[in-house]
């Protein structure tokens, strides 16, 4: 399944996308698309009355928001593609590379990016990112981070290049900007992706591809991301792991980009 939220900022509405391709409401089902609904039943509830064909038409809507509310947290994974690491001068890491981005930035996949006051080197990222839709505390081996996973969206982890690498050594400053996260349009479950680490990852900048990856080259693979992360934190429902992006970004590519 396709779970999205459509309509304003503060005001969206948790949606279904349909096998036909209408959007389909289920505000009847939940209030929201948020860790609540996505431990406590709320995928096999929208499952249940899609089958039935009992979900209304959404109706108009101008914009499509992030496809989970709010999250508790967003967890990055940096130079998680060799051909990423080799751009950017950094050497292969031995273990997941891990920062954090304020929850505040994530944004729909539309909506405007906004450059921070000063900034000379904004870049683009694309990104696999995880839904959490359970409690990863200290999993005992990779193979259990599938039970915790709701499914997955497109993110887009925004830097500030200079803040990031130039200001102290601290990445969280080129990574917490406003609207530096937009992600979706919508929340694929885990039973529809399948093999997390065959997809494609593409961005393009005014019509120029310049991302052409795929999740197969990760150093660290989804499941081994969650694994490792519920060594160091406790990842609840909701929350959001960016995993890393490919090659192509305008930092790899020099000061033409």
């Amino acid at each position: 399944m396709k779970l999205l939220r459509v309509g304003p900022v503060g005001a969206e509405r948790p949606c279904v996308l349909g096998p036909d391709g209408r959007v389909l409401d289920v505000s009847s089902l939940t209030a929201d698309i948020d860790g609540a609904f996505l431990a406590g039943g709320g995928v096999e509830r929208v499952r249940a009355a899609l089958a039935e064909g009992r979900l209304p038409e959404a109706g108009p809507f101008e914009r499509v928001g992030a496809p989970v509310a709010r999250p508790g947290k967003v967890v990055c994974i940096g130079l998680n593609y060799s051909d990423h690491a080799e751009e950017t001068g950094a050497a292969i890491p031995a273990e997941p590379v891990v920062f954090m981005k304020a929850s505040n930035t994530v944004v729909g996949p539309d909506d405007g990016v906004l450059v921070p006051r000063g900034s000379v080197k904004t870049d683009y990222e694309v990104e696999l990112a995880v839904v959490l839709g359970g409690t990863a505390r200290y999993l005992s081996s990779p193979a259990e981070a599938a039970g915790v996973i709701a499914g997955y969206a497109v993110a887009n982890d925004v830097s500030e290049r200079e803040f990031q690498n130039e200001r102290g050594g601290q990445w969280d400053k080129g990574k917490s900007c406003e609207t530096f996260n937009p992600l979706g349009p919508w929340l694929v479950t885990a039973d529809e992706v399948g093999d997390p680490q065959a997809l494609g990852l593409r961005l393009w900048v005014n019509g120029e591809l310049r991302q052409d990856g795929d999740t197969k080259n990760q150093i660290f693979g989804v499941h081994h991301v969650i694994w490792y992360l519920s060594q160091f934190m406790v990842l609840e429902a909701g929350d959001v792991v960016n995993t890393g992006t490919p090659a192509g970004v305008a930092l790899g590519r020099g000061p033409q980009a």
